[in-house]
């Protein structure tokens, strides 16, 4: 059974930063593409960053030039590193793998708990 295990959410002054973090746990799989989506109140979930198990990442308009993506496929590890938050970025913030489970033909999409993130106006 594959898990992804979010962490690093918490409360940060506009301005401020955050890393999160996002282990895939599990036996026997291998991951694709991963990526940070997040929700606010009363609105969708939306995308916020995503990267190829290659390193190739693509960022929402609202979050190019602060957040930076990353991986580290030894650890099946995710990251969203967030930098002059504000509080527009308040909202739960979910890891997204697709993942491949052993004898498994294709990749399914594998969601976090989510972790909540707070900046405060």
């Amino acid at each position: 059974q594959v898990q992804l295990v979010e962490s690093g959410g918490g409360l940060v002054q506009p301005g401020g930063s955050l890393r999160l973090s996002c282990v895939a746990t599990g036996s026997a799989f291998s991951i694709n593409a991963m990526g940070w989506y997040r929700q606010a109140p009363g609105k969708q979930r939306e995308l916020v960053a995503g990267i190829t198990n290659d390193g190739r990442t693509n960022y929402a308009d609202s979050a190019k030039g602060r957040f930076t993506i990353s991986r580290d496929n030894a650890k099946n590890t995710v990251y969203l590193q967030m930098n002059s938050l504000n509080p527009s970025d308040t909202a739960v913030y979910y890891c997204n793998g697709q993942i491949r489970t052993s004898g498994s033909m294709r990749a399914l999409s594998y969601w976090g708990q989510g972790t909540q993130v707070t900046v405060p106006s």
